[in-house]
């Protein structure tokens, strides 16, 4: 649970550390705004993706599902900075489907947390797997990252792509390459 009281603390601390004026006109809101928008942010912190899939159809469709370019922000736990891109996740149902929204959802609350991407790309495999009880899974996320832009190398435009794979994906190397395929 977001505590916004520390957080306010914390950033009038930060203002006064940078040699700003805390209590100048257009900062004096600042640790307010940010407290908020770090409530929002951060707000998968306290959520359960297995709410979003636990929702399913019978279907005799066995053969992949893809939801592709499933956008999303989150936040390196390193800096504190953004990170932000696309997630696609392909899945084959063993008798259950799930809403395709649910996966853009799953997505969102496994990006509302301090993270790394490497993490965030397992855990959204993980829990369609624990869900759905699919054949396979596999995720695959592109970002860029603002601590590697901004920061540090500076090399704005730069990707990191990470892929997790569960199940029959992990198995058969030409399902995975199709996959890949039909992604880029």
């Amino acid at each position: 649970m977001v505590n916004r009281e520390k957080i306010e603390e914390a950033i009038r601390l930060l203002l006064e550390g940078i040699g700003e004026d805390a209590d100048r006109e257009g900062l004096r809101e600042t640790p307010g705004r940010v407290a908020r928008m770090y409530e929002e942010l951060l707000a998968g912190m306290e959520a359960d993706a297995g709410a979003h899939l636990s929702k399913t159809f019978g279907a005799d469709n066995n053969e992949m599902v893809i939801e592709k370019d499933i956008t999303f922000y989150s936040t390196c736990e390193h800096h504190l900075m953004p990170f932000f891109g696309k997630v696609h996740i392909a899945y084959i149902p063993d008798g259950q489907v799930v809403g395709l929204s649910k996966l853009a959802r799953t997505v969102e609350v496994f990006a509302a947390r301090l993270q790394i991407q490497e993490r965030m790309t397992v855990q959204i495999a993980d829990a369609i797997m624990d869900s759905l009880k699919p054949k396979g899974v596999i995720v695959m996320a592109q970002a860029e990252h603002m601590c590697m832009t901004m920061r540090g190398v500076k090399k704005p435009g730069s990707q990191t792509v990470t892929i997790a794979a569960r199940g029959e994906f992990e198995r058969d190397e030409k399902l995975k390459d199709r996959f890949l395929m039909l992604v880029k």
